[in-house]
């Protein structure tokens, strides 16, 4: 008869699976991450994995869900904390900023390889039509904050961000010791439009 846990305990295990799931991503990527190094990270029997998540796929994408989730509401922040609406600079700068965050993360470990391409492929479609309507939600809270913005443009201005995104699993073949500037250029180019529309 398996195991029944507190609401306690269930919230600590949901956590610490997060956490070493991170963890792991950084240390082996993707494919190298596997559930019985979770459950040793973690120290839970194999089978107590199951309960909580149904694939190594869907904790991989709840870690990654929940760091996007949290430089998109950094950016809300530190937006909604300005004195008056951004300008171009100014909003091109926040946004590049959280893309260093981004670079500077697990993420790239992720990126090589062909490592998400894989794991995209691994997911159940619906779990990344549910990331893409996540990120569409954030940015529709984005034009919110920007007087005169029509939330019916979320999700190509979305879209877009993610292109840039997706950008990073290309940064050799982009040139590193342009990389940062190029990036730039990207967001500017998206936001000079997302203001125009202002």
């Amino acid at each position: 008869m398996p195991k029944t846990f507190s609401e306690q305990e269930k919230v600590y295990i949901r956590e610490r699976l997060l956490e070493e799931a991170k963890k792991s991503l950084a240390q082996y990527g993707i494919r190298k991450t596997t559930v019985d190094e979770l459950v040793r990270r973690v120290g839970i029997p194999k089978g107590t994995f199951y309960l909580f998540y149904e694939s190594k796929e869907r904790l991989l994408f709840d870690v990654i869900l929940q760091f996007n989730d949290e430089i998109q509401t950094e950016l809300l922040a530190e937006i909604s904390a300005l004195a008056s609406v951004p300008d171009a600079e100014l909003l091109t700068d926040i946004i590049f900023r959280l893309y260093c965050r981004l670079d500077d993360s697990f993420l790239p470990r992720v990126l090589q390889d062909g490592e998400m391409e894989f794991f995209m492929r691994t997911l159940p479609p619906e779990l990344a039509k549910l990331h893409a309507e996540h990120d569409d939600n954030r940015v529709r809270d984005l034009l919110k904050l920007l007087p005169g913005m029509h939330e019916d443009r979320a999700e190509v201005f979305s879209a877009a961000l993610r292109c840039v995104f997706l950008t990073l699993m290309h940064k050799s073949e982009i040139g590193e010791a342009i990389f940062d500037e190029t990036l730039r250029i990207l967001i500017r180019g998206i936001v000079i439009q997302l203001l125009e529309e202002c």
